[in-house]
């Protein structure tokens, strides 16, 4: 049997205004697979973006090092996770450095702690969190499950490519009413 923890990734305040369309109909559909995963008794594990002021860790990283002084601190608004998917007290919210919720964060020893062997991966962006992390996760034996609605990116052809060619090659992938379905 295996133990599954659902992951939302990157469902930053910040992260969610730059995205274009129907964020509307984005976090009301994430916050509804929160709820079942809770229902269900399916540890709901958050993955943010979290650095220090001055982020003294981004100054080798191109793509992080151009983030404005203070995004992401602990005093920047739009680092916290949006409220439509907020997090109860209790639980677990991971910290990472980079684009994968595994480099620079605990979320390994979380997962293993807690004997989880299956995720299922939900976020912003398909091309940035998701797919960095389902690659990893994949290298590290996980079964995965991708919630295709529960994703987003700003280029929605590259979302379409990711969630319905590359990502089956490693991962169940489903909407998430399918998934809240199967939890029975």
């Amino acid at each position: 049997m295996t133990n599954s923890a659902l992951l939302v990734m990157d469902v930053q305040k910040s992260i969610t205004g730059r995205l274009p369309g129907d964020v509307a109909g984005f976090t009301p559909r994430l916050a509804r697979a929160v709820a079942a995963a809770r229902s269900a008794g399916v540890p709901v594990v958050f993955v943010v973006v979290g650095l220090r002021p001055r982020h003294p860790e981004t100054k080798s990283s191109p793509r992080f090092s151009a983030l404005p002084d203070g995004a992401f601190t602990a005093g920047d608004p739009g680092a916290a996770i949006d409220p439509a998917v907020e997090p109860l007290p209790g639980e677990c919210v991971v910290t990472k450095k980079r684009v994968s919720a595994f480099t620079g964060s605990d979320l390994e020893l979380v997962l293993r702690g807690a004997a989880v062997d299956h995720l299922v991966l939900t976020g912003i962006a398909t091309s940035g969190v998701v797919l960095s992390t389902l690659r990893q996760a994949a290298d590290l034996d996980y079964r995965l499950t991708v919630l295709a609605d529960g994703c987003a990116d700003a280029d929605p052809e590259v979302h379409r490519v990711l969630t319905e060619k590359v990502f089956p090659r490693q991962a169940d992938v489903t909407t998430v009413d399918d998934w809240i379905a199967a939890l029975g």
